[in-house]
């Protein structure tokens, strides 16, 4: 089984003290930083670009964990990998040519990440799995922070788990959306071993990141 990473979500940090923010994360033991790009046209929300992230880079040494939810997705790719990004994370609705849009990636040495919308099949990406270093599938419909969880997508994660194990694939599987003490359980035992988390991490215990990321790694 997969060490159980934690890629705490900065959307839900304290905009205004972002760098301050990141440094808590690194020393509370988050194991990757994970940002959330937004559009306002493939998503209803607006969030940071790359100016933003080049400058969060020289903050820390985590990798950045880059989900880009914007439309069309392949013209903006080789910005974000010059802003610092380790990991560039794609909807396959985003892009014409799925296939173009992660060998773009890889050709910029960055490790490749396909996202599944909650109603997104496992079909979209199936051709694909033996080109992809992560899979992250969302628990609530991108947007937004704050969501409540749906457990229904539990069913997806096993069944990329039962696909990776028959065909001998090594892709990490992260899952995103209203992850908290209740259902972090549920996500690991289905098969994620990435778990991205916001609220959770910046509220809970009075702000204690070093103890809430231990307590969804189920420690």
């Amino acid at each position: 089984m997969k060490k159980i990473q934690i890629s705490p979500s900065i959307l839900s940090a304290d905009f205004s003290q972002l760098g301050v923010e990141i440094k808590r994360l690194e020393e509370g033991g988050a194991d990757m930083i994970h940002v959330d790009v937004m559009d306002g046209h493939f998503v209803p929300n607006l969030t940071i670009g790359p100016p933003v992230i080049k400058a969060l880079r020289k903050q820390c040494d985590l990798k950045f964990d880059v989900h880009l939810m914007i439309s069309p997705v392949h013209k903006y790719i080789e910005s974000y990998a010059d802003a610092g990004a380790d990991i560039i994370t794609i909807h396959p609705e985003a892009t014409d040519n799925l296939e173009a849009s992660i060998l773009k990636i890889r050709e910029l040495n960055k490790k490749v990440g396909v996202s599944l919308n909650p109603e997104s099949k496992i079909d979209l990406i199936k051709g694909f799995l033996d080109k992809i270093d992560l899979i992250l599938i969302m628990s609530v419909n991108p947007g937004f922070g704050g969501q409540k969880f749906m457990p229904e997508v539990l069913e997806k994660i096993k069944e990329l788990k039962k696909i990776q194990n028959n065909n001998n694939l090594d892709f990490d599987i992260e899952i995103d959306g209203g992850i908290n003490f209740d259902n972090c359980k549920d996500a690991i035992e289905a098969g994620a071993n990435i778990l991205v988390s916001g609220t959770t991490i910046f509220k809970s215990n009075n702000g204690d990141i070093k103890k809430n990321i231990n307590l969804l790694k189920l420690k």
